[in-house]
């Protein structure tokens, strides 16, 4: 099986190709580092040519000063999408953010774009699948929410039920194994915490002894729990113990 993945070498895209390998897939890397740039499409159809599948774990950069970040996401899956359909790959597995469609983020530009992807791709006539995600205990070191200073470390009080990355790479490779898609995947972890709390273990973990100082986020509704998984996820391992004891 011939598998391109999108995002490649990030945390997710970097997980899938090294289960990919172990099952013996054919696999392109995508990535602006070989060469291929999602928003620009340059070099995007000759690195889908001939697949069978394609993962879709990219976050997309502005290319320039002039562009967004919300314009860049929804280029890239404009393009991919066309991409997929010129050189005839039907199958597509898109990596997205559970919660993204809650009201609470309607003026929040990241997550508005995120809804955006997800209605290419499900507008693009492609046989995909939707794999929708918590956050990733990854997250915990995140600058998006944590900032990192020389004595002490400041994370925004957000409430969420995190998961594995590694988990999450499992899930997209096993969606694009399947012989067809059209569906909408939520998968969360098993536990709700607080991410100064997930990231002061984490660090604790790691041997850091900086102090972890909460402060509020940008959206009240992420310290309420806005995007924390909704009834019909499907929960699936590890735990924050057993996370926290796979960095030791």
């Amino acid at each position: 099986m011939k598998v391109a993945v999108m995002g490649a070498t990030g945390t997710a895209g970097s997980k899938v190709v090294r289960r990919l390998k172990a099952k013996g897939a054919d696999i392109v890397e995508v990535s602006r580092s070989n060469g291929v740039d999602l928003v620009s499409g340059d070099g995007l159809a000759a690195a889908v040519k001939g697949a069978d599948a394609v993962i879709d774990a990219s976050n997309a950069f502005p290319s320039g000063d002039s562009m967004d970040w919300g314009e860049a996401l929804t280029a890239a899956t404009r393009n991919v999408t066309k991409a997929c359909a010129v050189q005839h790959v039907n199958r597509l597995v898109f990596l997205s953010i559970s919660g993204v469609e809650n009201p609470a983020f309607d003026d929040f530009p990241y997550y508005v774009a995120k809804r955006e992807q997800e209605k290419i791709v499900r507008d693009s006539g492609l046989d995909a699948t939707i794999v929708k995600s918590t956050q990733w205990f990854e997250f915990s070191a995140n600058p998006a929410a944590v900032t990192f200073h020389d004595d002490r470390i400041e994370v925004q009080d957000w409430l969420v039920q995190p998961i594995a990355a590694d988990t999450v790479a499992d899930v997209l490779v096993h969606e694009a194994m399947q012989p067809s898609g059209g569906s909408t995947v939520v998968i969360t972890g098993p536990e709700r915490i607080r991410l100064p709390e997930l990231t002061a273990r984490r660090q604790a973990a790691l041997g850091d002894g900086r102090t972890v100082q909460t402060i509020a986020p940008p959206l009240e509704a992420l310290s309420k729990g806005a995007l924390v998984a909704p009834p019909e996820a499907e929960v699936l391992g590890p735990g924050v113990d057993a996370w926290l004891a796979s960095l030791k």
